[in-house]
């Protein structure tokens, strides 16, 4: 089985447990070895498991237009969109070295944007949640809320 497809074993329900970290990592680690980065020379790649069971991965891309690098989040919700959309269920970011990253903050909030509801994020303190690693978010299940709590009035 690849590494891609150990990592989605099962992940589909999501949960910690229930995820081939290390598999969804080697995922993250071959991502990272495609970054872009003549500048930093800090390569980062990420890869995540879509409620459909796909995964999918993304590296960092710089340019010399600082503001214009693109984080390997970026690239990941890219290929989430451009391979058919979906929902992210578990998360995984590591640096040149393969040691765990968190999201900054934009980051965080691009995966929320895209996470099925408990999320896991594997952090540099353990599994969480989105909803743990970015509290009191505002997103599309806000939006959603909003329009039916409007609706009910």
């Amino acid at each position: 089985m690849s590494s891609a497809g150990a990592a989605a074993s099962g992940a589909a329900s999501a949960g910690a447990e229930s995820v081939d970290w290390a598999a969804l990592r080697a995922v993250a680690l071959e991502a990272m070895e495609k970054a872009y980065v003549p500048y930093s020379k800090f390569p980062v790649g990420v890869a995540a498991i879509v409620d459909d069971g796909r995964v999918i991965s993304g590296c960092n891309v710089e340019n010399a237009s600082y503001g214009l690098t693109l984080c390997a989040e970026c690239t990941l919700v890219s290929s989430l969109t451009m391979t058919g959309g979906g929902k992210l269920v578990a998360f995984t970011c590591v640096d040149g070295h393969g040691n765990t990253l968190m999201p900054c903050g934009r980051c965080r909030q691009l995966l929320f944007e895209h996470s099925a509801e408990g999320m896991v994020l594997d952090t540099v303190s353990g599994f969480k949640t989105i909803d743990e690693v970015i509290p009191d978010a505002f997103g599309p299940r806000t939006l959603v809320a909003y329009r039916e709590e409007s609706l009910a009035e």
